[in-house]
């Protein structure tokens, strides 16, 4: 009995690539690692499977509904979801090995069992950086983030975007102030909403957690307020709130902000903007998003912020940190839908080595010799007709292909053919390498 034909097929939410658009996703890690680098940061690169209950010590709520959660024999396992607890998990394992502050990157893949979007994956490559202090960590290491966020997208090729800026101790110290203290996680949510849902939904969001009418219209004129990094400051510090959290948050903006300019980030590429919150309850200071200003509906393409105390789950130790996350696989996604990157290499191989009979030994050889010179190339083994073999380096946009017959042999030459002019030459070896480097 014949077996059944099972339908290849990918699951939802897992992201599948054609070659060119491969290499094009694995070109802007590439250049993303060499950023990271340029700032000193060390690559760490974690296990993808982590124990369950080193992963769900923190987790709750929607965290926890979206972990892959197994077991295998008798361990508990669990898909990392982040990149940040199992640097939680590293840290507190080689606090004695590890350098502080401990600048670390990982680009990896991560794992979230949501429903699967446009855009939006259940299997996606995040790209951290972090920097961890031993009790301490100053807070110009704030200010470093959005030199490397500057640096990083601009080696990507952008140059046309915003990276905004606070600090949640001056929201939190407005709240005290306004005696919602007990309520500030649930504000935050719902101020970090504000680009997408815009100032009436929020409002009424802010309704339903029994805030009063006069204090949402406050904590609506509070964010908005307007002007120059430096005259929202002013204003600011002009509302005589003399919290202490409130004037803590103020003179820590001020700090990262003088010194983001000493690091080399354009004015006009950093803004001061109290409605960037960061939902998320981790981070306890300074707070970033970065967006494309022609294409903010995309969303922010690089997040990040203070956190106080990396490891509390694991160790009694203070491990404070400041980092971001670019999430590459969502941002891939959307460049591709508004067109803003293409795929300019088409193949890894720069030329293909060609033999018009079937002994492959002169080809090998040639093959070797550009390898050595740090030229990528393919030999065509197949014993095919010379046209299917050009048919075969059209198709995979292979720039050159060198050509070996009798002619050559005998000449110790190739004929090198530029596949996009269709210009040929016969050349040694040596030159053939002159051209391509």
């Amino acid at each position: 009995m014949k077996e059944k034909i099972i339908e290849p097929k990918t699951l939802p939410g897992f992201m599948e690539l054609l070659p060119e658009k491969q290499i094009l996703f694995n070109q802007m890690i590439d250049k993303i690692r060499q950023s990271y680098e340029m700032f000193g940061f060390l690559p760490l690169d974690t296990p993808i499977i982590e124990l369950s209950e080193i992963l769900l010590a923190k987790a709750g709520g929607e965290t926890q509904k979206q972990i892959y959660r197994f077991e295998k024999g008798e361990n508990d396992l669990s898909l990392r979801f982040d990149l940040t607890v199992p640097l939680a998990k590293y840290v507190c394992m080689h606090k004695n090995e590890i350098a502080f502050p401990f600048r670390r990157y990982q680009i990896g893949k991560v794992y979230r069992g949501e429903k699967p979007q446009k855009g939006r994956y259940r299997e996606f490559y995040q790209c951290d950086i972090d920097i961890i202090g031993d009790e301490k960590l100053d807070i110009i290491f704030d200010a470093e983030m959005p030199s490397v966020i500057y640096s990083t997208f601009n080696t990507l090729g952008f140059s046309d975007f915003t990276i905004h800026i606070n600090n949640r101790k001056i929201l939190n110290g407005l709240f005290e102030e306004l005696n919602l203290k007990e309520k500030v996680t649930d504000i935050l949510r719902i101020i970090d909403k504000i680009e997408k849902i815009g100032e009436e939904a929020v409002k009424i969001e802010l309704k339903k957690i029994d805030i009063k009418e006069e204090k949402i219209e406050k904590i609506i004129d509070f964010i908005y307020i307007d002007g120059s990094n430096n005259e929202k400051l002013e204003k600011l510090i002009n509302l005589n709130i003399n919290n202490e959290t409130f004037l803590s948050g103020i003179k820590e903006i001020k700090e990262v902000m003088e010194y983001t300019k000493i690091f080399g980030v354009p004015e006009e590429n950093l803004e001061f903007d109290l409605t960037i919150a960061r939902g998320l309850d981790y981070y306890t200071g300074t707070v970033y998003e970065t967006f494309l200003n022609k294409y903010k509906e995309l969303g922010s393409i690089c997040s990040g912020g203070r956190y106080d105390n990396l490891a509390q789950n694991y160790t009694e130790k203070t491990f404070p940190g400041v980092g971001i996350s670019i999430g590459l696989s969502r941002l891939f996604y959307q460049l591709n839908e508004v067109n803003l990157i293409k795929e300019e290499k088409k193949s890894i191989a720069k030329v293909l080595v060609v033999s018009m009979d079937e002994k492959l030994d002169k080809a090998i050889e040639v093959a070797t010799a550009l390898r050595n010179k740090n030229i990528p190339t393919e030999v065509y083994i197949q014993n095919k007709k010379i046209k299917s073999k050009f048919k075969y380096a059209d198709k995979l946009k292979i720039p050159y292909v060198a050509v070996i017959g009798e002619e050559e042999l005998k000449n110790n030459t190739v004929t090198l053919k530029n596949m996009e002019t269709g210009e040929q030459e016969e050349l040694k070896i040596e030159e053939v390498i002159k051209k391509l480097l």
